[in-house]
C-alpha cells in the first residue's frame, strides 16, 4: 500500500494531507470545503397556466358567451325556488374540455343560484337534460 505524504496547504501553510488541487494550489480538507464554489443552478421554467391553443380557444369562448347571453337574457333552467330570473352565467352540458368549450349546442345561460344547484346536483341535472353524459 502506498503511503500518502503530508504536504504544506497552499492556502494556511499547515502540513497536511492535499485534500484538493486547485489551479496549482495544493489545499487541506478545511480549506478546500471553505472554498468551494457552488455554481448557481438555472431556475426551472414555471408551467404555462394554459396552453397556447386552449388560450386561443377561451379567447373565441369569451365572444361566443357575450353574444349568447344577449340572445338569452332569462335564466333558461328555471329552477323552481332558486331562480333569480337573470341570465349572467353559461352551464356546459357537456363539460369545458376540448371543443366542448365553444360548442354552442351545449351552453345553457343560467343565473348562479341555477347555475350552482346545476353544477352540485349531478343526478338532477341529468334527469332535467341540464347535463349531457360525458363518455358515450
Amino acid at each position: 500500500m502506498i503511503q500518502q505524504k503530508k504536504k504544506q496547504c497552499s492556502s494556511c501553510g499547515v502540513d497536511c494531507f492535499v485534500w484538493k488541487s486547485s489551479g496549482g494550489k495544493k489545499l487541506c480538507k478545511k480549506c478546500a470545503i471553505g472554498k468551494v464554489v457552488i455554481k448557481p443552478t438555472k431556475k426551472a421554467k414555471p408551467i404555462a397556466p394554459r396552453s397556447v391553443k386552449r388560450a386561443k380557444e377561451e379567447k373565441i369562448y369569451l365572444g361566443k358567451r357575450l353574444i349568447y347571453l344577449k340572445e338569452h337574457p332569462r335564466c333558461e333552467a328555471r329552477i323552481q325556488g332558486i331562480c333569480l330570473g337573470q341570465a349572467d352565467q353559461i352551464h356546459h352540458k357537456k363539460g369545458r374540455i376540448g371543443d366542448d368549450l365553444i360548442d354552442e349546442t351545449n351552453f345553457l345561460a343560467c343565473c348562479g343560484p341555477c347555475h350552482n344547484y346545476i353544477e352540485n346536483n349531478r343526478e338532477f341535472a341529468m334527469e332535467q337534460g341540464f347535463s349531457i353524459k360525458r363518455i358515450n
